[in-house]
């Protein structure tokens, strides 16, 4: 074994476990320069596993998508491949094979969304400095927390989904489970940006910030949204 090999093996032998100790993420982080998080994340149906252009995913987990679309097509960069030349026509067929339709928020479902992300965030003691609920798609910089970035995100939905569901505004709510239950109205994980630097998170936010504009809306302002000082 090298010294880099056999000091990278000290290293992560010596670095806590976050299961046992959940500061450890905090400080990994830290060790790492991570201020802040930019992530991305799609409502149901909104960026199939297999989309051509690329994904955040590993493999496809039902076999008509799979069939259909073919293998997932991870992608490590840290830019966005929306506008990335496609067949569009083809990635609107695959979506035809989807177990529910895709998802597509309205104003009233946003407001949803957003109570449920302010409860969270006070709950939990996230920091999040901008965020932008589209009807396909959501945008949020995130201050680092003790929880890992997917963690977070993960509790976000959770609570979103349980806010549409308590103000009968739930995509599903007329596709329960054999349990009762409802499916989420997310697609699964997320996308994300570690931010490093100061310039990094002001340019994060002013992106959030203005993503509506791009699409015709109007700017969003949530209560729950707290400057980056």
């Amino acid at each position: 074994m090298t010294d880099d090999r056999l000091a990278a093996v000290r290293r992560t032998a010596l670095e806590p476990d976050p299961a046992s100790d959940p500061s450890a993420v905090l400080r990994t982080a830290a060790k790492r320069g991570v201020l802040a998080y930019h992530v991305i994340f799609g409502a149901y149906g909104f960026w199939l596993p297999n989309d051509p252009r690329g994904s955040w995913s590993d493999f496809v987990g039902a076999w008509e998508l799979f069939r259909a679309g073919g293998p997932a097509t991870k992608t490590t960069t840290r830019r966005s491949v929306a506008g990335v030349r496609h067949d569009a026509a083809a990635r609107r067929r695959v979506k035809e094979f989807l177990q529910y339709p895709p998802v597509v928020f309205d104003g009233h479902q946003a407001i949803s969304i957003a109570h449920g992300f302010a409860h969270m965030a006070e709950k939990s003691g996230y920091r999040i400095h901008a965020c932008s609920i589209l009807p396909e798609h959501v945008h949020l910089v995130l201050g680092r927390h003790h929880y890992r970035v997917e963690q977070v995100v993960r509790l976000l939905k959770q609570e979103a989904g349980a806010q549409l569901a308590a103000d009968g505004r739930h995509p599903f709510a007329d596709r329960p489970r054999p349990d009762g239950s409802l499916p989420t109205p997310w697609a699964r994980d997320c996308w994300k940006v570690f931010l490093d630097s100061v310039t990094d998170i002001v340019r994060a936010i002013r992106y959030v910030e203005n993503n509506p504009v791009k699409e015709g809306k109007r700017r969003q302002r949530w209560s729950f949204v707290v400057p980056y000082v």
